[in-house]
């Protein structure tokens, strides 16, 4: 339904309203936001899901992905990150180094052994398999998100909430770390003269659908 109702509000106010698109998804998360909170779960976790449901919309439109990406990255992520860092206790952490690094390596090793298998079948070059493999082993927004719920609803105590970040965290960065610095698939990264033609491509792209909705 949401994307349905996004095409339609593109189609109509596109090009036609100041930043229509960008103000409409901002609507669409700040309402549901309040309903999350409203209902007693995170206002985060709407908009995880909205955004995997209006990634199809959103990717025909590469400049205001861009835009939005700026938007969220710039002002609302840290917001959230903050916060949830803020709970952390670096005390409980250091105080059990072995707990920690029994849960990072357990939640990484069973990531990696079950996207392996699956990104072989697609990629086969091997430091493409490790990269996708160490890129996809990630698991920081959601994983932030579930323990902030368990500690806002006492669920688990500031000690395990502070384990089960710092490990998230740390599968974040370590596997991300190790991707790009030991497996990057430099033959796929396309050289500056193709980067740039494909940024002209896309603002082409967007200026001929402009011209198109406002002949309509």
């Amino acid at each position: 339904m949401l994307p349905l109702i996004t095409k339609k509000v593109i189609h109509r106010y596109a090009y036609r309203t100041a930043a229509i698109r960008t103000k409409w998804v901002l609507l669409v998360l700040f309402d549901l936001g309040a309903l999350a909170l409203w209902s007693g779960s995170e206002a985060v976790l709407p908009a995880y899901l909205a955004g995997m449901v209006l990634a199809g919309t959103a990717s025909q439109g590469h400049l205001w992905v861009r835009r939005v990406r700026t938007l969220t990255i710039g002002l609302l992520t840290p917001f959230y990150f903050i916060r949830a860092g803020a709970l952390v206790s670096i005390p409980a952490v250091v105080a059990a180094p072995f707990a920690f690094l029994a849960l990072f390596g357990g939640k990484v090793a069973s990531k990696i052994f079950g996207l392996y298998p699956a990104i072989t079948k697609f990629r086969k070059d091997k430091k493409e398999r490790w990269y996708y493999t160490l890129l996809m082993s990630t698991g920081l927004t959601f994983g932030t998100i579930s323990a902030l719920y368990g500690f806002s609803h006492n669920i688990i105590d500031r000690s395990q909430y502070s384990f089960l970040v710092a490990v998230v965290i740390a599968s974040a960065l370590i596997p991300t770390m190790i991707a790009n610095f030991a497996f990057m698939p430099k033959h796929l990264i396309p050289e500056p003269a193709m980067a740039k033609i494909e940024i002209e491509k896309s603002i082409s792209e967007e200026g001929e659908e402009e011209e198109s909705i406002q002949d309509e």
